[in-house]
C-alpha cells in the first residue's frame, strides 16, 4: 500500500528514473550483483532520503536484492509528487508528497516504519529518533542502519556518547566515497544550479558569504569563485576559518559580513546562524538560501517578527519587507535549496554515496546481528571497493605498487 498525492504522474516520474539510471553504473553495477545474490530475500528495508528520482532509483536497487521497501522523504519540500507515483507503480510502498504539513511528514515517516524493517536508511536522524521513541515497537526486527548525511551523524554521535543509542548505525556520510564527493562538488554544484533557477540572476560580481567551512560549505564557496563572486565565509572552527583565508576567501565574523553580503548560504548545521542583528544591516533585496538540512540556519522567526509584509515574489522565493522598507529574500523557505528549488545532486555524484548506502545495507545484512549497539564506520575495503568501481566506470588510469615499493612504504627504514 502507498499513500501519495497523485498516481497519474507516474509517467514522468519514470522517465526522471529512467534518466538518472543511466548515470550511475556503479549502482547499476550494485544492482545486478543484489539480482544475482538475492542478499536481502525475506527482509524489509525502510528508506527516508530526499524522496527524487535518484533514490527512487536505490530503492529500486533494494528491491532487486529481494527486499520489501517501504519509502518516504526526509523533507517536505524535496518530495516530487511524480516520482513518488513512479516508484509506488513499480512495487514499493512510497509515504510521501510534497509540500506536507509537519504532522503528514511525521504521520509518513511513522507509515514507513510501521511494517518493522530490518533495515533502515536514514536522512537527518528522524526515522532513528522515532524508533528511540514512539515507534520503538517497531525495531522488534531491526538489525541496524545507514545514516546519510552530517546532521544524522551528528545526532547519532550524540546518543552513542550517552548511551542512548540503541542499535547498530553505519556513518555513511563519513565514507570517503561520501563526503569527499557528495558534500563538496555535490553541493557546491546543486547549491548554485537551483540559487540560478530560482533567481534568474547573475552571480559573477556579486558578494557572496558562505556561512560554514565544511566539506559543504568549501564546495559551495568554490563553486561561487568560480562563478565569479566575491567570496566571505565565516566560520566558528579556527582550523576551518585558516584553510578558507589559505584557500583565498576573506574571514569574517557575520556581524562584519551581513552587511556585505548579496547572497547569503547557510552549512554550518547549526541554528540561528543569521538572526535579527544581522537582517539589520543587510543590504535590500539580499538573497537567503540554505544548504544545510534543517531550516533553522537563518532565524525565520526573527525576519517574521521584523517583517510588515511578506509576499511571494516568484516560484521558490519569498520577500519579506522589513519595516524600514528594504526587502530581504528567502529562497524555498529556508530549506534545502539544492532540492527543494533544484533536481538536487548530479546523479554521478549521488552514485557513489548511494552506492556506498547500498553497499552499507549489504554489511549490516551480513554482519549487523553481530554488531553491539553503536555508531560504526564503513569498512575501509568497502570504501574502496566502491571507489575501485566508479575508478572503472569513469575509465580512469590507477597505478599500482610493486611489491617492494609496498614494502618501502611499510618498513621502519632500519
Amino acid at each position: 500500500m502507498s499513500i501519495i498525492r497523485d498516481e497519474s504522474l507516474a509517467p514522468q516520474g519514470l522517465e526522471k528514473i529512467a534518466w538518472v539510471r543511466e548515470f550511475m553504473p556503479v549502482l547499476a553495477r550494485i544492482k545486478a550483483r543484489f539480482e544475482a545474490e538475492k542478499p536481502f530475500a525475506g527482509m524489509r528495508i525502510a528508506v527516508s532520503v530526499h524522496l527524487e528520482a535518484k533514490t527512487a532509483y536505490l530503492g529500486l536497487v533494494f528491491r532487486a536484492g529481494g527486499a520489501d521497501v517501504a519509502v518516504t522523504g526526509s523533507n517536505v519540500l524535496t518530495t516530487k509528487d511524480d516520482v513518488c507515483a513512479a516508484l509506488a507503480s513499480l512495487g514499493a510502498s512510497v509515504y510521501a508528497w510534497h509540500n506536507a504539513t509537519e504532522a503528514e511528514y511525521w504521520g509518513h515517516l511513522k507509515n514507513t516504519l510501521e511494517f518493522c524493517p530490518h533495515i533502515v536508511i536514514d536522512d537527518g536522524g528522524d526515522l532513528a529518533a522515532l524508533l528511540h521513541g514512539e515507534c520503538a515497537a517497531y525495531a522488534k526486527n531491526l538489525i541496524g542502519g545507514c545514516e546519510e548525511t552530517t546532521t544524522g551523524i551528528r545526532r547519532l554521535r550524540a546518543r552513542a556518547k550517552n548511551g542512548s543509542l540503541r542499535f547498530p548505525m553505519m556513518a555513511v556520510n563519513d565514507a570517503n566515497c561520501k563526503h569527499l564527493f557528495d558534500n563538496r562538488h555535490g553541493t557546491g554544484q546543486s547549491t548554485w544550479d537551483a540559487i540560478m533557477y530560482a533567481t534568474n540572476l547573475m552571480i559573477t560580481g556579486k558578494v557572496v558569504v558562505v556561512a560554514g567551512y565544511g566539506f559543504c560549505g568549501s564546495g559551495i564557496a568554490n563553486r561561487a569563485k568560480g562563478l565569479g563572486a566575491r567570496v566571505v565565509v565565516t566560520e566558528v572552527n579556527p582550523y576551518r576559518a585558516l584553510e578558507a583565508a589559505m584557500d583565498g576567501f576573506e574571514v569574517l565574523k557575520m556581524d562584519d559580513a551581513a552587511a556585505l553580503g548579496d547572497i547569503f548560504v547557510t552549512a554550518t548545521g547549526c541554528k540561528d546562524v543569521i538572526t535579527a542583528r544581522h537582517y539589520a544591516k543587510m543590504k535590500n533585496n539580499a538573497l537567503l538560501a540554505n544548504s544545510g538540512h534543517f531550516d533553522v540556519e537563518f532565524s525565520k522567526p526573527d525576519l517574521r517578527e521584523m517583517s510588515d509584509e511578506i509576499t511571494n515574489r516568484k516560484p521558490f522565493i519569498d520577500g519579506y519587507r522589513l519595516k524600514d522598507g528594504r526587502v530581504i529574500n528567502v529562497l524555498a523557505d529556508g530549506r534545502l535549496v539544492n532540492i527543494a528549488a533544484g533536481n538536487g545532486h548530479p546523479a554521478d555524484i549521488m552514485d557513489l554515496s548511494f552506492a556506498i548506502q547500498a553497499m552499507g545495507a549489504l554489511y549490516l545484512a551480513k554482519n549487523g546481528k553481530s554488531l553491539a549497539p553503536g555508531l560504526y564506520d564503513i569498512p575501509e575495503e568497502v570504501d574502496r571497493e566502491v571507489a575501485m568501481m566508479k575508478i572503472e566506470a569513469m575509465g580512469l588510469g590507477l597505478d599500482e605498487l610493486t611489491a617492494e615499493q609496498a614494502g618501502y612504504l611499510e618498513s621502519t627504514g632500519e
